[in-house]
């Protein structure tokens, strides 16, 4: 039995890739901010997935590969389709755009399956607190800040999204941690060990495969 997934970082190193599509020039101009966070948004991922390719058996190898594979006729084809089928700027940003807005709203909504399991159990065991902040902070607010600066909406509702979303998080930890024994927490606290909370990982990265 695998302890852990790689299908969340999967998904979080398609989520960088719609975006450095959307940040690059041809498709959304003067979007600078998108492309180098999201740039380095891939290459961390990119450690991640080579770092568990590295240690995985070979089904987990197999499974690596596919998805990947998947992955990258995917973005080639909404590159080479928003490329040829849209000849402005605008259209190629309404195309990529609501594929972003959905990837990363579905990245966002990862979390509510920990949340309904923190109020069944009324234990934060399984939500780690930083990793919350952290989506909090950065992942929601800065970014919603910069979507209103600019009004791009394609910016501001998956993030606005995700910034209530990591603040109900927030939310119920604060409401449930004094709920939670005292090895739960200590068990809590390590788990950003395992999903680093400095990168845009989401919690159901930490996934149980049978």
């Amino acid at each position: 039995m695998e302890q852990f997934s790689p299908v969340p970082y999967l998904a979080t190193l398609l989520n960088c890739m719609l975006w450095v599509m959307y940040g690059r020039p041809f498709v959304h101009p003067n979007s600078v901010l998108v492309l180098t966070i999201n740039g380095i948004g891939f290459f961390i991922e990119a450690l991640y997935l080579l770092t568990f390719f590295i240690y995985s058996p070979r089904r987990l190898r197999l499974k690596i590969v596919g998805i990947l594979a998947a992955d990258l006729v995917f973005v080639g084809a909404v590159m080479g389709g928003a490329l040829s089928g849209a000849h402005t700027h605008h259209k190629r940003t309404q195309i990529v755009g609501i594929l972003c807005v959905i990837f990363v709203t579905a990245m966002y909504a990862s979390p509510l399956s920990i949340m309904k399991l923190v109020i069944q159990m009324k234990s934060v065991k399984y939500m780690p607190f930083f990793l919350s902040l952290v989506s909090f902070l950065i992942n929601g607010l800065c970014w919603t800040a910069y979507s209103l600066l600019r009004f791009d909406l394609h910016i501001l509702i998956p993030n606005g999204l995700g910034a209530l979303l990591a603040a109900v998080q927030l939310i119920l930890y604060f409401i449930y941690y004094r709920t939670t024994s005292k090895d739960d927490t200590n068990q809590n606290l390590e788990l950003p060990e395992v999903t680093p909370a400095s990168t845009p990982v989401p919690l159901s990265a930490v996934t149980v495969e049978n």
